[in-house]
């Protein structure tokens, strides 16, 4: 075998970069904005007491009153109202690879 051939060759490839096209970049901003209305809806939405007692899983199962109520369970959703946010804010920071460095 040739030492110079493709097969034994290590280390890192040369990666070719295309420009994004028009669908990839309004995808990513739409997941951006997708994530940060998840996040800021599931972060203040337990806290409204009017809405959230009307929530339709205690019409099926009146046991989970108890659960869904408390606050514990409240704050569990409003942690994932969080981790959504963080991901926005993560992925708008990302939307950079977009840019014409």
């Amino acid at each position: 075998m040739n030492p110079e051939s493709p097969q034994t060759q290590t280390g890192p490839t040369a990666v070719e970069h295309r420009p994004a096209s028009f669908l990839e970049k309004l995808s990513a901003v739409l997941f951006c904005i997708f994530c940060l209305e998840v996040g800021l809806f599931l972060l203040f939405y337990p806290w409204l007491d009017a809405l959230w007692s009307r929530n339709w899983l205690l019409r099926f199962n009146p046991e989970w009153r108890a659960v869904v109520m408390s606050e514990h369970f409240r704050g569990a959703v409003s942690g994932l109202g969080v981790l959504n946010l963080f991901i926005a804010v993560a992925e708008i920071v990302r939307l950079r690879r977009f840019s014409g460095r």
